[in-house]
């Protein structure tokens, strides 16, 4: 079984509702720094502060681009990307234009995804695509993950987290099958405990998106002492 540092180091944790407050953002940057995960996520306005109460440890950057549903325009996401990598951004998760895609409009999902790939990778950032796979079928999940693929990006996502659905082992399993072996899938949305964090690295899931760190790690904190 994986151990707290191992999987510690596959979260990404979340500090995106718009519910969520400074103090929030603070309380986050501690449990990040405490249990050393790999990523924050904080709102995009937090990015300069989040970098700034992030100095002195190894947890990474991470900003959402065209959050949550993807439908801005490619221009817009481009300039997103350039503003975050600018405020010193590591990682980009990226929702894709889930209506094109459903459109079937693939070569302006292409596009959309690889201009904001092209900006990353003169940072040397990798771009993570956001399927929103509740929303799709699996004949778009399968389509989505291809073309990100082509497009560059180094992982795939399930979801945003605003949407009823979130990762499932089914979801997952179709994308780590679909996707090449140099492509990370990335669990996210609604992941609340260990048995289900567990479940989604069993289906191919290498990161996981959460606000519910503490809990994962210290549910299999006391998996490990049984």
């Amino acid at each position: 079984m994986l151990t707290v540092d191992e999987l510690a180091q596959m979260i990404d944790h979340s500090i995106l509702s718009p519910s969520q407050t400074d103090k929030d953002l603070e309380e986050g940057i501690a449990i990040a720094r405490k249990y050393r995960v790999r990523c924050l996520v904080p709102k995009p306005y937090q990015a300069i502060r989040a970098k700034e109460l992030l100095r002195g440890c190894d947890v990474r950057l991470c900003i959402a681009i065209g959050f949550p549903q993807g439908v801005n325009l490619p221009e817009v996401k481009r300039r997103e990307a350039e503003l975050a990598l600018g405020q010193g951004a590591q990682e980009l998760d990226m929702v894709i234009n889930i209506s094109a895609l459903k459109s079937g409009d693939h070569d302006y999902v292409e596009r959309d995804i690889a201009g904001v790939v092209e900006i990353a990778r003169r940072f040397g950032v990798p771009v993570k695509a956001i399927l929103e796979t509740c929303l799709l079928t699996d004949e778009e999940k399968v389509a989505g993950c291809r073309i990100a693929e082509r497009a560059g990006a180094a992982f795939v996502k399930t979801s945003t987290a605003t949407q009823p659905g979130g990762a499932t082992v089914e979801d997952v399993r179709l994308m780590r099958a679909t996707v090449g072996p140099h492509v990370v899938v990335k669990a996210s949305g609604h992941i609340a405990n260990i048995e289900t964090t567990l479940a989604l690295y069993e289906a191919g899931a290498r990161c996981f998106g959460t606000s519910r760190t503490v809990k994962i790690l210290e549910g299999l904190r006391r998996k490990l002492e049984e």
